[in-house]
């Protein structure tokens, strides 16, 4: 079962995992406490810019971002509507628009675009055998967690086909589906057990096999991909840095409204 797509490799998959995935973690912690409109939609645009970055094809990205954009428009419609402000500028019934609230909506929206463009940029650019590899060798992560984590993720395209063989097995049979509440159950009831009972034999095969490998000591591992630091982490280090200097002298110098603070 095919979970990936084909996609152009660029310069953003080659940094280390770990230096993505630390300077991700500042990113977020960053557009918290950013509170000027200004600096935070400059922030949101330098995000989607990124995106250019991650090899997969515009309609892609739109289709990635679909959720994304909804999660933009109710935030930013929910503060909108229902915010506190002392410039009114319409009201109908519960709704009251201010220009504060339209504003602190906007700020809202745009951090949660920048956070999720930056979820999808990484999600995107990394693979998950290097992400624990990498954490295996740079953050120290334990192989038994590592391997258990990589093992997990192997197993969800083949309980998919277990599913769908299961489905074909049981239309073969003539078993429908049907709208009352037992017929559900029953349904229910033929798919949760035998995929139940197999899950639980294969982890036990894998737990039997990981405790064959020592893979619970503190013995001294070698790996099979070696995942080291190079150049681009320093550059990744550096775009991202710019990004939010000039994200902050744009948003300072050259502010589109007169909000310095949303709060």
């Amino acid at each position: 079962m095919q979970l990936t797509f084909p996609h152009r490799r660029t310069w953003l998959h080659r940094v280390n995992p770990v230096v993505k995935l630390g300077l991700f973690s500042l990113w977020f912690f960053a557009i918290i406490l950013i509170h000027n409109f200004n600096v935070m939609a400059n922030v949101a645009a330098g995000s989607v810019f990124l995106l250019l970055w991650s090899g997969h094809p515009w309609r892609r990205l739109l289709l990635y971002s679909s959720p994304f954009l909804l999660v933009f428009i109710s935030s930013a419609t929910g503060m909108m509507f229902f915010g506190s402000g002392e410039t009114p500028w319409f009201s109908w019934g519960i709704v009251h628009i201010t220009e504060e609230s339209y504003y602190r909506g906007l700020h809202l929206g745009f951090r949660a675009l920048s956070m999720a463009a930056v979820g999808l940029l990484f999600g995107l650019t990394t693979r998950p055998v290097d992400l624990f590899y990498a954490l295996m060798q740079k953050a120290k992560l334990p192989p038994k967690y590592a391997y258990s984590f990589l093992a997990a993720m192997r197993m969800i395209p083949i309980l998919a086909e277990e599913f769908q063989t299961l489905r074909h097995a049981l239309k073969i049979r003539g078993m429908r589906k049907q709208g009352r509440l037992k017929t559900l159950y029953r349904t229910w009831h033929r798919y949760a057990i035998p995929l139940l009972a197999q899950s639980i034999r294969r982890a036990h095969r894998i737990a039997v096999a990981m405790e064959a490998k020592r893979f619970a000591g503190q013995a001294r591992r070698t790996y099979y991909y070696v995942i080291g630091f190079s150049y681009r982490d320093i550059v990744f280090g550096a775009v991202t840095a710019a990004l939010f200097g000039l994200s902050f002298a744009l948003g300072t110098q050259w502010p589109y409204v007169g909000i310095a603070d949303v709060r």
